[in-house]
């Protein structure tokens, strides 16, 4: 009878033997998952798990809310912010595959009067460079500027010769939303339709993602969803305002659930189809695929990762000898990871409603391993301790900043800080006295404010209303004893550099 059963095993396929679900996966996900919840204060999460073609998990944990404590399901809706790119670049890799464009078609073909900071690089600049984000500026470069901003799409493609970038061009990475959008604005050039309503017809429908919206104006009231948190510069939960940026919608404005996504996966591991019926070509397909720029070439310290590279809408890299592809998305309050690897059949989605964590791609990299066979390690522990050490000293920083809050007296008089200052990229803002301070209205945004208190030696505590952006130390700038400008920070996840604003 041993002999027998032997046999049997050794004749079934290897895909058989080797597709049956991790340990990790049925007997120990939930408690993994609960866990890092609480310690990343992550108060909702959703999940789907796809391999082989089949869904082998999908399902909530926590809550959508803390006011009403509503569960997190399958269906809870998040947005799911840069995963995005990835339908919009492959939207136009099947305008490129039906001979309705080149990905290498200049982007001044169908903007005429589109300029980068350099004019070599405009008439240089592709669809397939402003995809792949290598024009050469910083990552996250003029989003304080178009991020929730008034700014029209068309504003912000305008502003973009405005952005210096610190790079050669097609050089290094620069991680571009403005980029994007603006690749999603060739859409409409090329069919008649909105991007919307393409990405919609095209990918949507076709793939039955029947509660995915292009728009957070398109969710309808009755429909689940996730409220957004952060534990940023307080270190306990914080709403924060549901983003508004239809202005970078290509880039970042879809909105969706695991259910959904499920079909997503699907689609993106049997080579473009869905239930049978080709969605996107496989030639297509491959386009998206293609790395542009190169992030890494070099082994990777303590994880097996040679090479990485940014492709269209997605990043890429090898594990453990196989291709790995996967977009972060980063919404204020909501955190996301899509990836899937062709080779094992495996993809997963990861949606939360806390951006101040790292649980939702470590959680990611957990079941990564447990597929792949590799030896156990608690990733969210490690990641946890290394960031709990961060948010202390970021804390500490700012209680002793708020120490300083003494009732001294700046070295002008209150109202010579008041008035219109202005940057060249952003716009306005408009300071005036208030609370035996001084109160910001960022002219470019519709509900953007913040306040200045006085510390002492010539610095202030700015402190936005909308946590998100942060609490930060800045100093005006004085001479012959007048106000010349001010400097603002912004937080890290809106925009890395400072903006300096002239008084007029």
């Amino acid at each position: 009878m041993k002999i027998r059963l032997l046999l049997v095993f050794l004749l079934l396929p290897a895909a058989a033997i080797f597709s049956q679900t991790p340990t990790f996966i049925s007997d120990s996900l939930d408690s993994y998952v609960r866990q890092g919840m609480k310690d990343w204060q992550v108060p909702g999460l959703a999940i789907v798990i796809v391999k082989d073609g089949k869904v082998v998990v999908m399902k909530g944990y926590g809550i959508k809310d803390t006011a009403t404590n509503t569960p997190v399901d399958e269906n809870t809706m998040f947005m799911i912010a840069s995963n995005t790119k990835l339908f919009t670049a492959t939207a136009l890799a099947q305008l490129e595959y039906d001979k309705k464009l080149s990905l290498d078609d200049k982007v001044t073909k169908y903007f005429p009067d589109f300029k980068l900071y350099d004019p070599t690089s405009t008439a240089l600049v592709s669809i397939r460079d402003i995809l792949s984000h290598r024009i050469g500026t910083k990552t996250f470069q003029g989003d304080f500027t178009f991020w929730n901003s008034k700014l029209t799409r068309e504003e912000i493609m305008h502003k973009m010769r405005l952005l210096k970038p610190i790079n050669p061009f097609r050089q290094d990475f620069g991680y571009c939303n403005s980029c994007v959008m603006t690749a999603g604005q060739i859409i409409p050039k090329v069919t008649g339709k909105e991007w919307s309503e393409y990405v919609e017809d095209s990918l949507l429908l076709p793939m039955q993602m029947n509660h995915t919206y292009t728009s957070i104006t398109k969710v309808p009231a009755a429909v689940q969803l996730a409220q957004p948190y952060t534990t940023s510069f307080t270190g306990t939960l914080h709403t924060v305002p549901l983003d508004q940026w239809d202005n970078l919608g290509p880039a970042a404005a879809l909105i969706s659930n695991v259910s959904d996504l499920s079909h997503w996966l699907l689609c993106q591991l049997d080579s473009g189809r869905y239930q049978g019926h080709t969605v996107i070509p496989f030639g297509a397909i491959l386009r998206t695929r293609d790395v542009n720029t190169i992030l890494s070439s070099r082994k990777q310290s303590g994880v097996p990762t040679h090479v990485a590279g940014y492709d269209l809408g997605l990043e890429s890299y090898d594990y453990d000898g196989r291709e790995v592809y996967m977009h972060t998305g980063g919404a204020g309050g909501m955190v996301s990871v899509v990836c899937f690897i062709p080779e094992e059949r495996l993809g997963m989605a990861v949606l939360t409603n806390n951006d101040n964590q790292d649980f939702f791609v470590l959680l990611r990299q957990q079941i990564i391993d447990a597929y792949l066979g590799l030896p156990y390690r608690n990733y969210s522990d490690t990641g946890f301790r290394g960031f709990s050490q961060v948010m202390k000293d970021t804390l500490k920083t700012i209680a002793g900043w708020k120490d300083r809050l003494k009732g001294g007296a700046p070295t002008l008089a209150m109202a010579s800080y008041c008035g219109h200052y202005t940057n060249p990229l952003y716009g306005s803002l408009d300071i005036r006295a208030a609370n035996k301070g001084l109160a910001i209205t960022f002219n470019g945004h519709d509900h953007l404010t913040a306040t200045l208190q006085y510390m002492d030696n010539d610095e202030w505590l700015l402190q936005y209303d909308n946590i998100l952006y942060g609490i930060y130390s800045t100093k005006f700038k004085i001479g012959a004893g007048k106000v010349i400008s001010l400097e603002t920070r912004e937080s890290d996840f809106v925009e890395y550099d400072p903006y300096t604003f002239t008084k007029e």
